[in-house]
């Protein structure tokens, strides 16, 4: 079997509302996606993290390396895009066009073997995962109204089942401190709450409100400083009661050695679109292991992006194992994202608050030629996708 194919799209959607973070807002999501064929005629698909015209140029810098190699041999493909871009890409944007391939290839492999990513990776550790809500953005920048429109969409993310939500910090500490009241009055005590700073603070202002907002209930600090700052993440950490996260701007098992080394996290966060792939984030899942930390990926993208991660996360292992093991969540974004809603369709559920793979082969996903087609700018008399997906 070989690789006969590899095709990259770059899908963009406008979006109704900006929203913003605590360095910039968003207009519009933009994100590249990879197709790749065998000569049996099955198809996988991945996607990668960060900006979608240079990981596609990536992809194209490739693609020569890897055409007419065998794609069940993914750890042998890893290794020769990782040599290929060794000299000027062992961290950034190339190494997520390595991840795209990389997931694309696990996901045609599923396709071939009839087997769900899970079964492939070692097996199914768990039976539901729990997703968290990824929201409550600064929807207008700094509105008069962000508190009540905060209150009114963390409590809808209630009604909808969710146990867990992650919302935006970064503003001024205190704005921080009034939304976070805000919202943790609005979900109630048993809700889960994390925040995420998304590196806007140093370490003077990331103590003060930490120690601010532990009378919340918060169970992880994310980003709350540059990533370059490994000794400050560990004096943090021992500066306040909340469990600190980090690790979606790390790269590769070596990025996140010395991340662990420096004692800098109590939650480890690899994006698989952008670390390396499913490959390299099975090996940093090992690491984190020996040290003991808890993994929990950042989930950005579409739904190849989420399937990735769920699939990923059923074959974790559960340490210290221990008869009511502790539940595994995973990132759920539900900003606007009409490339997330309308490219991909799977039997994948949410109920009573706990999502639930199926056994399809693959990751599971179903791709929309007509959503592919309209958030590309591919041929629109071109049909891209065979029966096999």
């Amino acid at each position: 079997m070989k690789i006969v194919s590899i095709e990259s799209y770059v899908l963009t959607d406008k979006l109704k509302e900006s929203f913003y973070f605590s360095q910039w807002g968003y207009s519009e999501r933009k994100i590249c996606i990879v197709k790749i064929t065998s000569d049996s005629g099955h198809i996988g698909w991945g996607e990668g993290y960060g900006p979608a015209g240079v990981i596609k140029a990536g992809i194209e810098h490739i693609t020569p390396f890897i055409l007419g190699q065998n794609p069940l041999e993914t750890e042998t493909i890893w290794g020769i895009m990782y040599r290929r871009t060794l000299d000027f890409a062992r961290r950034g944007v190339l190494m997520s066009a390595v991840s795209a391939i990389d997931v694309a290839l696990w996901d045609l492999k599923g396709k071939v073997l009839n087997l769900p990513v899970y079964q492939l990776l070692g097996g199914k550790k768990r039976e539901y995962i729990l997703p968290y809500a990824t929201g409550l953005y600064f929807a207008n920048g700094n509105g008069e109204n962000l508190s009540k429109e905060l209150a009114e969409e963390a409590a809808s993310y209630v009604a909808l089942g969710y146990k867990a939500m992650k919302m935006k910090v970064g503003l001024g500490i205190d704005k921080d401190i009034a939304y976070v009241k805000c919202i943790r009055e609005a979900i109630g005590p048993d809700v889960k709450l994390m925040i995420d700073a998304n590196h806007a603070y140093n370490l003077r202002e990331a103590i003060s409100l930490a120690k601010a907002v532990e009378e919340y209930d918060i169970s992880w600090f994310e980003e709350p400083i540059s990533p370059e700052y490994y000794d400050q993440y560990a004096e943090l950490r021992n500066k306040t009661s909340i469990p600190i996260a980090g690790g979606e701007c790390e790269y590769l098992r070596f990025g996140f050695q010395t991340l662990l080394k420096s004692n800098s996290v109590d939650i480890v966060q690899p994006d698989i679109c952008a670390t390396g792939g499913l490959t390299e984030a099975k090996r940093i899942a090992t690491l984190a292991s020996v040290y003991g930390v808890e993994l929990v990926p950042h989930t950005w993208g579409t739904g190849i992006a989420i399937a990735a991660a769920a699939h990923f996360i059923t074959n974790l292992d559960t340490i210290p194992g221990r008869l009511n093991s502790a539940e595994c969540m995973m990132e759920h974004d539900r900003t606007e994202n009409g490339l997330r809603d309308q490219l991909t369709s799977t039997n994948m559920t949410i109920k009573n608050g706990y999502l639930e793979l199926t056994d399809e082969p693959g990751l599971g996903i179903f791709i929309n030629e007509d959503a592919l087609i309209k958030f590309s700018s591919c041929d629109k008399g071109k049909r891209t996708i065979d029966t096999i997906r």
